[in-house]
């Protein structure tokens, strides 16, 4: 190294200058190209977007983690999966927004390579952990619902082994890199880090190409798998009573298309960047085209606890009550298995068991359709509800009704 030159100028000058073989500069094709930068407006405009993402990924994700401290009802085994993920979108917000927008505020990186190798690590180890996440809570929500016995609320193993699964799974990813298998350094303008996309060696291309299939199509593959088999479930339920299970299904449909929605709208266009980037051709991608994908990757920091948090009824009326420092509403307890998970269970029972069960099962024009008069806490007691053990609970579609009225 040359007396007196600053680490920080020299990945600077790497990525201005398009130094070969150095990690984000790569001189035949990359994530930036040969003195190409942002302008001064560009680099405040992407500033003011940080801003925007870290301070409201820090409120949200801060939001979710009060009320799992405050509310005890919240505390089941699949929300430890959602705790999990909040808490992976947190350390970004934390760890890894305000050192990019303090960067784009001054259009270069200020701490150096080791600092731009330690922002490439943790951003994408904790990425790949959102990811995953959002794939074992998939899994998790397609067992529950399809499993044929209720499921213990106090059962914490399968959540605490994803949860392990995907932290462990994240560093296993992310580790390599600083071990020699591919490498991190500066990405699109000079003002964030990642893994190098643009070297175009059979080390670095080998493991770009693992890390698209395994930390990004395949957590893809198992959500699609995951909700489009509850869908088909919930689909049953519709056939056999129409209006209540009709509501029900377009629930579920709407929540299933938005989640898949924002994953894709988030991590898409990074993969597919990537991609580009590294088997496209040379000075493709602008700044500009490079940039907006990492901001839309970092903006799940805000969608996520919006998606899986702030859309579940539970957890809105937990939020409520601790906006106005009160007891949530009754119809915020629920129990780990839901009553529509029940009427899922049941109908799979029925048709397994058709014949057993025929004589007991009301017709639905027995029970009143709800509407929206309705109110949570005027669910049924358990009272008027048959056994759980007794066929008539398992052919009853006073379980159906019960669904829509708790959720």
């Amino acid at each position: 190294m040359v007396r007196g030159v600053d680490p920080t100028d020299m990945i600077v000058s790497n990525v201005s200058l398009g130094c070969p073989g150095c990690p984000g500069g790569g001189g035949d094709a990359g994530l930036t190209r040969a003195g190409a930068t942002l302008s001064p407006t560009g680099h405040l405009v992407v500033a003011a977007c940080l801003g925007f993402i870290g301070v409201f990924g820090l409120v949200n994700n801060l939001l979710v983690l009060a009320l799992f401290c405050r509310y005890r009802t919240l505390r089941t085994p699949i929300n430890c999966v959602l705790l999990s993920l909040s808490v992976s979108d947190l350390l970004v917000s934390v760890l890894g927004t305000p050192l990019s927008f303090a960067a784009s505020t001054q259009g270069r990186w200020l701490i150096g390579r080791r600092g731009c190798v330690w922002y490439g690590f943790i951003n994408a180890c904790l990425g790949i952990v959102s990811l995953i996440s959002l794939a074992v809570l998939s899994y998790e929500r397609y067992c529950t619902m399809l499993a044929p016995t209720i499921a213990d609320s106090s059962d914490y193993g399968p959540a605490i082994s994803g949860i392990c699964f995907s932290w462990f799974y994240a560093v296993a990813w992310t580790v390599p890199p600083l071990l020699g298998w591919s490498s991190y350094g500066p990405e699109g303008p000079g003002t964030t880090c990642s893994v190098d996309w643009s070297t175009r060696t059979p080390n670095n291309i080998s493991y770009i190409l693992c890390l698209f299939i395994f930390c990004l199509a395949l957590p893809f593959t198992i959500i699609l798998y995951s909700y489009s088999k509850l869908l088909s479930a919930i689909q049953q339920v519709g056939r056999m009573s129409s209006v209540v299970s009709r509501r029900r299904e377009q629930k579920v449909l709407v929540m299933v298309v938005t989640m898949v929605v924002c994953y894709l709208a988030c991590w898409l266009p990074y993969g597919m960047v990537a991609l580009i980037a590294t088997f496209g051709p040379p000075n493709l991608l602008s700044p500009e085209a490079s940039i907006i994908p990492s901001l839309l990757a970092k903006a799940s920091t805000v969608f996520n606890p919006i998606i899986y948090f702030f859309m579940n009824k539970e957890f809105y009326r937990c939020f409520r009550a601790f906006l106005k420092c009160s007891v949530p509403e009754r119809g915020s307890s629920f129990k780990a298995s839901s009553p529509a998970t029940k009427t899922i269970r049941a109908t799979r029972h029925r048709h397994g068991n058709s014949s057993a069960h025929a004589p007991s099962a009301a017709p639905p024009t027995q029970y009143p359709l709800p509407d929206s008069s309705v109110e949570a806490n005027q669910v049924p007691s358990k009272a008027s509800l048959p056994s759980h053990s007794s066929p008539t609970y398992l052919a009853s579609p006073r379980v159906t009704l019960m669904a829509y009225y708790r959720e």
